[in-house]
């Protein structure tokens, strides 16, 4: 069994590779042209996730008309599908380009911090192009972690895996997370680690809940948790798209003194930072994700 699903891992990512590499060594510009055709599927046809989408809308934005969600939807499909041939352009994307197409507004908050030899945390969320922010080591004297899972199949796991550290980011399994960070800590080396603050936790690891979007959403804790116990600066990266395949960074400091805070103090910041960065220009969200299938229980 495990044999059949190795060759089918193995066929499956070199039929992919085959069939794209020859289009990922185009310009963007023309790659765009494959995004249109990507965007005419998606949302004119059965398409993908579209209940799921359809549903997020309508409950994040009661107050906005059919007319008012199903515009936002489309536009977050479009940019969707941008996102997608932008993340895959990188194959061949130079680091000039790299840093004129994703501006970091503020480094230099990151390097007053460094000078201090403090390590960062810093959260964001699926917005924008989240993964041209692999990009950060190319304006940084840091060290930058990315934690991340897996994928089953380990093929594409390694393809995704090297594009994400082609700028000099490291990747590193979140169950090896923790130990990571704290080894880079101890050898007195400063980091920046990158958490997406949006994923939906299992139900049995949920321990806080909020209102977010207008509703009940659990938050995943582990970014204000190990910025706690190891003392380190917690920052929110917000992302500007300013127009097609160009995108903004402004660092936004959540916590220089974690330890002083309360319980779920910095989570409720950076949640707040983020629901007004998804209110600002909500089609750049990813409205796929099924973020709320868990519901709180309600007790009698």
């Amino acid at each position: 069994m495990n044999y059949v699903r190795s060759f089918t891992h193995f066929t499956g990512f070199y039929l992919f590779y085959g069939l794209s590499w020859p289009l990922l060594k185009l310009p963007l510009n023309f790659l765009y042209l494959i995004s249109d055709l990507f965007f005419i599927l998606s949302f004119y046809f059965p398409g993908y996730r579209k209940k799921v989408v359809f549903h997020n809308l309508h409950n994040s934005f009661p107050e906005k008309s059919d007319k008012e969600i199903r515009k936002t939807a489309k536009a977050f499909y479009q940019h969707m599908c941008d996102s997608l041939v932008e993340s895959f352009a990188a194959v061949n994307m130079s680091k000039e380009e790299m840093s004129r197409r994703c501006v970091w507004k503020n480094p230099e908050l990151l390097e007053n911090y460094f000078s201090r030899g403090k390590s960062v945390i810093s959260v964001f969320g699926h917005y924008g192009n989240w993964e041209w922010l692999s990009g950060l080591p190319l304006h940084t004297k840091y060290i930058v972690l990315a934690l991340y899972r897996p994928l089953r199949n380990s093929y594409f796991d390694s393809f995704i895996k090297s594009l994400r550290q082609k700028y000099g980011l490291k990747a590193v399994p979140v169950i090896r997370g923790y130990k990571v960070i704290k080894e880079y800590q101890t050898s007195r080396i400063p980091t920046v680690t990158f958490f997406l603050s949006d994923q939906r936790p299992a139900r049995d690891k949920i321990r806080y809940w909020t209102r977010f979007l207008n509703q009940d959403t659990p938050v995943m804790l582990g970014a204000e948790r190990i910025a706690r116990r190891l003392d380190q600066v917690v920052v929110f990266f917000s992302i500007y798209k300013i127009k097609r395949g160009y995108y903004e960074v402004e660092i936004i400091p959540v916590a220089e003194e974690p330890q002083a805070t309360g319980n779920y103090e910095i989570t409720g910041i950076h949640t707040r930072l983020l629901e007004k960065q998804i209110m600002r220009n909500p089609e750049y969200w990813l409205w796929s994700h099924k973020r709320w299938k868990h519901k709180p229980e309600v007790k009698l």
